[in-house]
């Protein structure tokens, strides 16, 4: 089982994604970019280097001049500029070039930081994406934004660098807790709502074998949520235009992250996000009361939340004034103007947020209720 999808940059191909389910096919991948020729540093973080760190590393070993493994601490309390450090730290002392090759190996985090160091090491080193979590394969290695976190307010410090390949093996995907794996779908509901109507019923049609895991369900779902992505960063690789509309959702929900400490994953974040987005497209007169009630209550049976009680909805305002999507110093919010079809909006109100984020704000008032 095999697929491939290429992503253009610039109208010329840049990287193919290659959808299988195994690591079996990686060595004869990496034979297309000389790998015999280089040395390779596989980074991971402590849980994926457990789970795949082995695997990848035996694959590898014998095929190029050198392999190595290095693992940090899992989390996104170490998507961190002192994380990146220890990597150089690594390379230099293991005399990597500009010539040898990074595999990011593992979620969303590794491969942040794993394509923030390739862009600025040596002013540039190739990398490859091999995601082993439902939010990489879906979305985040896709489309060559790194970055990591700075003093906790998330991807301040970034750079956008295209990988030389995407390796997705989805039989990590069933490696993956409960919890963890619908984090990552999320995401995926976030394609189907803001470009795909007909995908988010796919999803909603689709959810016990989905609730299954079952591999043929995920290919589809994943190739989907790519083949959307690829639409989305073919046409604006840099985020000066419509690539914003995959932020559907992330100005509140990035804000509740670092109010809560990064102690809630990331796609529990931006499901709460995506709620409250949602109601303010509802006030806007876009979506009509039972489409905003729908688009809520669905992310009810994939087991992601629609209202938080330990949250300062003014804290949560205060936060979205210091995301990185503000733009002359007003927030670009992202509404849908109905299910699959998502618009960039200026001009929604403090007064507008506070109350979306009321609206998922459940007190213990409320609770005696």
């Amino acid at each position: 089982m095999a697929e491939r999808m290429t992503i253009n940059y610039e109208k010329k191909p840049c990287y193919d994604i290659v959808f299988t389910d195994s690591f079996d096919q990686l060595p004869e991948e990496l034979q297309a970019f000389g790998m015999d020729k280089r040395r390779i540093a596989i980074i991971a973080d402590s849980h994926t280097a457990t789970l795949f760190g082995d695997t990848v590393h035996n694959l590898l070993d014998g095929h190029c001049q050198k392999v190595i493994l290095h693992a940090f601490p899992a989390g996104e309390a170490t998507k961190t500029l002192d994380t990146v450090k220890d990597i150089y730290r690594v390379l230099i002392e293991e005399q990597f070039d500009r010539k040898d090759m990074l595999i990011a190996l593992g979620g969303g985090v590794v491969g942040d930081v794993t394509g923030y160091v390739a862009a600025t090491y040596l002013r540039g080193i190739d990398f490859i994406q091999v995601p082993t979590t439902l939010i990489a394969q879906s979305d985040s290695s896709i489309g060559g934004k790194t970055g990591v976190d700075f003093d906790g307010y998330k991807n301040m410090v970034g750079a956008f660098y295209m990988p030389k390949l995407v390796y997705m093996n989805l039989s990590t995907l069933k490696e993956l807790d409960d919890r963890q794996f619908y984090a990552g779908f999320a995401e995926v509901m976030k394609y189907g709502l803001i470009k795909n109507a007909s995908f988010y019923e796919w999803l909603l049609d689709n959810m016990y074998e989905i609730h299954d895991r079952d591999t043929n369900v995920l290919m589809e779902m994943i190739m989907q949520s790519c083949t959307v992505k690829k639409l989305v960063v073919e046409k604006d690789p840099k985020e000066q235009g419509d690539r914003a509309l995959l932020n559907f959702g992330h100005t509140i929900g990035h804000a509740i992250e670092k109010a809560m400490n990064f102690e809630m994953m990331h796609g529990e974040c931006i499901a709460l996000g995506m709620v409250a987005a949602a109601y303010i497209s509802w006030k806007h007169n876009w979506l009509s009361m039972e489409e905003y009630y729908e688009v809520r209550d669905m992310f009810v049976p994939f087991n992601l939340p629609i209202s938080i009680d330990a949250i300062d909805p003014e804290e949560i305002l205060r936060l979205t004034k210091s995301d990185k999507k503000m733009s002359a110093g007003q927030i670009q919010f992202v509404l849908l103007k109905k299910v699959g079809k998502a618009v960039i909006d200026r001009t929604v109100t403090d007064e507008e947020i506070l109350e979306a984020i009321r609206e998922i704000y459940f007190s213990d008032e409320d609770a005696k209720e």
